[in-house]
Order: C-alpha cells, then sequence, then structure tokens
C-alpha cells in the first residue's frame, strides 16, 4: 500500500468515528492490517488538517491524551472541538476514555 493510499484508507476510518467518540492511532492502524504503523496515522492525522470533513480531533493516543493537539490551529482547538461533542477532558487526557473508545476492528466490518 503506497504512503498516499495509507492516508487515505486512514482518513476514510476516521470519517466514521461518531460524534462523542473517540479512537486511538493504534486503533485504526490495526483494523487497517498494519498494528505497527500507529505513527504513520498520526501523520495521516497531521496531513488532514487543511482536508474539509475529516474529525482528526477524535483521534488521540491509546491513553487517551490530546497528544495530536500540537498540530490544530491553537494549542486548545482540540479540546475545544471535542468538548462541543459532550467530552470532558481534564490535564489534556480523555475523562471515561475506555467508555467512550471507538474501536474500528469491532465497530465495523472489513
Amino acid at each position: 500500500m503506497k504512503h498516499n493510499d495509507f492516508f487515505n484508507s486512514v482518513f476514510d476510518v476516521v470519517k466514521l468515528i461518531p460524534k462523542g467518540r473517540v479512537t486511538s492511532y493504534g486503533a485504526i492502524a490495526t483494523y487497517l492490517g498494519a498494528k505497527k504503523s500507529s505513527r504513520t496515522v498520526g501523520y495521516a492525522m497531521n496531513a488532514s488538517h487543511s482536508i474539509p470533513g475529516i474529525p482528526a480531533h477524535r483521534v488521540v493516543n491509546r491513553f487517551g491524551m490530546l497528544t495530536g493537539k500540537i498540530h490544530f490551529d491553537t494549542p486548545y482547538r482540540m479540546q475545544e472541538l471535542l468538548e462541543s461533542e459532550g467530552i470532558r477532558i481534564e490535564k489534556d487526557i480523555i475523562v471515561n476514555f475506555d467508555e467512550l473508545f471507538w474501536d474500528p476492528t469491532f465497530e465495523l466490518e472489513l
């Protein structure tokens, strides 16, 4: 799979994350059959900010931390977007992360 194809596959998955739910870079990588490519999923999220309709704010690290926040327009934008969907954040970590976690491997069929 070429780099651009992988990014597009990541974007397709991210577009399916429901409002008020979040997933991780690793969960997306695993779903796409590239378990060790969570960092590349992060690169895709960084590249997605110029593409409308990709809710990159719903992708966090495996602990529910807003590690991608530095790539948004302001350092608070990612948190603002999540909070607008009813997600609580404390010290850059999603409260009730396990309850809000959306795993594409279980939620989607390949």
